[in-house]
């Protein structure tokens, strides 16, 4: 037995794409260079966790979008309990951190407003007509998904969109941020957010038990299946437990190398209004491009800028994993046409323009935003279920499964 389980990543049926596996190392060395001779060494690290990131996603198919829909519309909630167990995990790796009084450490924590529930409302109505969240458009692109790269597109120009209006968001009602380590305490606001996260798994056990009768715990799976662990590893597709594991200790190196913790969207803005700036439009003139870190990123070079540095890494990682798992040329022979590219685009819109006016994404402003302890994310959890829910209802008319 043990000399099967040693051999299966050479078993019959299991293949690779050697042509993408040789690109995306290509890549991932050059940009590497690039970034070695651009940077401080800190955003090498940075860059190699981000491909760490992406592999991860791609191989534990950790997508929030279809975790949402199956609890939605099948009523098996094994995405939303891994997300539930991520979220739970990082709270407890990373409040501590946090909580700890460093100076040079920054959480995702984010003002309370209108400006958050509209925008979480637009993202989670977009995710489900485009097709994915921020980590999952790009993840997906990486591994050769035409159609997320339409969504991708319209995410960028959404997003620069909603940069030029999140000035007067800003302005209507709403309140400072709120960390709960400040109020609560470390064990306070570890403590709070698990009870908040036990109701929320007790509520999907008994919708799935409700609807089937029994409860499926892939999630809790940890060995790696039929192929053995090595051909797991190397090919996917990972139990949800590996995932979990992956993508909380990549962020909590986020935190600790880069200072913040993981984000996706904001990278995004800046490239869009970079390309804006090439052909000639002053971003100046635009409020948010004349903040101090907006304005800072935006006379740098995006090698410079930990969220674009990551998110490179990451399609890069997405790619390598694809190539791998020998699925690069299946996702990309599907174009999209009709209503499904119609979705894409809108999809797109909204969830460029509702991440920049609800902080984030489902990493930056769910994951890292619970990671934090901070009340934003809760809400904009909420907000973007509701808005997820009427993404899922009009899915059908745009002849997407559901």
């Amino acid at each position: 037995m043990q000399q099967a389980s040693s051999s299966s990543i050479a078993s019959e049926g299991w293949r690779i794409d050697r042509f993408v596996v040789g690109a995306a190392l290509v890549g991932l060395v050059l940009l590497g260079g690039l970034i070695w001779l651009e940077t401080a060494p800190f955003l090498l690290v940075l860059f190699a966790i981000g491909a760490l990131l992406g592999v991860a996603l791609y191989h534990g198919a950790f997508g929030f979008t279809a975790g949402w829909r199956n609890l939605v519309v099948k009523h098996r909630g094994g995405g939303m309990r891994a997300q539930l167990l991520l979220f739970g995990l990082t709270a407890v790796l990373m409040v501590p951190i946090l909580g700890s009084d460093q100076d040079d450490l920054i959480g995702a924590v984010a003002p309370v407003g209108t400006s958050l529930v509209v925008g979480s409302f637009m993202f989670g109505l977009g995710m489900q007509l485009g097709g994915g969240c921020g980590s999952g458009t790009l993840f997906t692109v990486g591994a050769g998904n035409l159609r997320m790269a339409v969504t991708l597109l319209f995410f960028i120009v959404g997003a620069v969109l909603g940069s030029l209006h999140l000035p007067w968001w800003l302005d209507q009602p709403g309140f400072d941020p709120v960390s709960l380590i400040d109020g609560l305490g470390i064990a306070g606001a570890i403590g709070i957010q698990l009870v908040a996260l036990a109701g929320l798994w007790v509520w999907v056990d008994r919708r799935e038990r409700r609807t089937h009768g029994h409860i499926e715990r892939s999630e809790l799976r940890l060995t790696g299946g039929e192929h053995g662990v090595l051909r797991t590893l190397v090919s996917g597709r990972w139990p949800f437990a590996w995932a979990i594991l992956a993508l909380a200790l990549g962020n909590v190196m986020t935190l600790v190398v880069g200072g913040s913790p993981w984000g996706i969207t904001f990278a995004f803005n800046l490239w869009g209004a970079k390309g804006l700036q090439a052909v000639g439009v002053d971003m100046s003139q635009f409020e948010f491009w004349t903040w101090d870190y907006p304005a800072m990123a935006l006379k740098d070079s995006v090698l410079v800028n930990i969220t674009s540095v990551m998110n490179f890494g990451l399609l890069l990682g997405a790619m390598l994993a694809a190539g791998l798992a020998n699925r690069f040329n299946e996702a990309s022979r599907k174009r999209p046409e009709g209503r499904p590219f119609l979705a894409a685009v809108i999809g797109g819109l909204l969830l460029g323009y509702g991440a920049r006016l609800g902080f984030g994404c489902n990493i930056g402003a769910l994951f890292s935003g619970i990671g934090s302890a901070s009340l934003h994310a809760w809400i904009w959890f909420a907000s973007a279920f509701l808005g997820s829910l009427i993404g899922i209802r009009l899915r059908p008319w745009f002849r997407l499964p559901n």
